[in-house]
């Protein structure tokens, strides 16, 4: 057993059968042992569990009826013992097998109490096709209001950061994420590190990105969560995230 911080991973699934096998795989093959992964299961219809059984890493399944994903992810950072919590979808994966390493390895000052790195997106159809990469290189607070975050899902804080500051609020039906990483970094001030690497692959698509209707709710939501947080923004302002994002997409060989 690794030395360093016991490492959470939660991961919230519902009818994942088609994708969970990859997260699955990559948290078990990951170099750092020192792992504890959740997996919050909304009551499936499909064989999601069935996949998920077939790793005997898995420290704990849930198995209830929840009011959405981020309830579902509240209920497994609860549930979680590790001293690093951080979160891993059910259609991602983490890019390579010394990520958690790394995570653990930026926890080793004590005055760092979150960290985040890049993430790539790939075609649903072929995972070795890449078609965006999202860096955090340069990211600083003041960003928020631009509409641009560390990307979640290379987000890891200490457990006591949840315990101090609170958890998803579940009212969100897409931006979640986005509030609580400002209630930490912005209005809490917890202390990051930037990894330099591409953590974690994502498969493009997503709850975000699934229409006019989500990137409008998408829009709204990051607003409200800049105001509830002392942040000034407004629908305009955000209009120029969209030149950040076709960087993204040009830049492809950052990866």
């Amino acid at each position: 057993m690794s030395k360093g911080p016991k490492i959470s991973v939660i991961t919230a699934c519902y009818n994942s059968a088609n994708t969970i096998a990859d997260t699955m795989a990559s948290v078990a093959s990951q170099s750092y042992d020192n792992i504890e992964h959740i997996v919050v299961d909304g009551l499936s219809k499909d064989k999601t569990i069935e996949v998920v059984e077939r790793f005997p890493h898995v420290a704990q399944i849930i198995q209830e009826k929840d009011k959405g994903m981020y309830d579902a992810i509240n209920k497994g950072i609860n549930a979680s013992t590790g001293d690093i919590v951080g979160i891993l979808n059910s259609d991602d994966f983490f890019t390579h097998d010394e990520v958690l390493k790394k995570v653990s390895e930026a926890f080793e000052s004590k005055n760092i109490e979150s960290v985040f790195g890049d993430v790539k997106f790939v075609s649903p159809e072929d995972p070795e096709k890449v078609v965006r990469y999202y860096s955090c290189k340069g990211w600083e607070p003041r960003k928020f209001g631009l509409g641009y975050m560390p990307a979640h899902p290379t987000f890891y804080a200490r457990k006591e950061c949840f315990d101090k500051y609170g958890d998803y609020q579940i009212d969100y039906k897409i931006c979640a994420d986005y509030e609580l990483v400002i209630r930490f970094l912005h209005t809490n001030r917890v202390t990051y590190k930037y990894i330099d690497d591409c953590m974690v692959t994502m498969r493009a698509g997503g709850i975000s990105n699934e229409g006019i209707k989500s990137r409008i709710t998408l829009n709204k939501e990051i607003v409200r969560a800049c105001r509830e947080n002392g942040i000034k923004t407004n629908l305009l302002k955000l209009g120029l995230m969209k030149f950040t994002k076709i960087k993204e997409f040009i830049n492809l060989g950052n990866d």
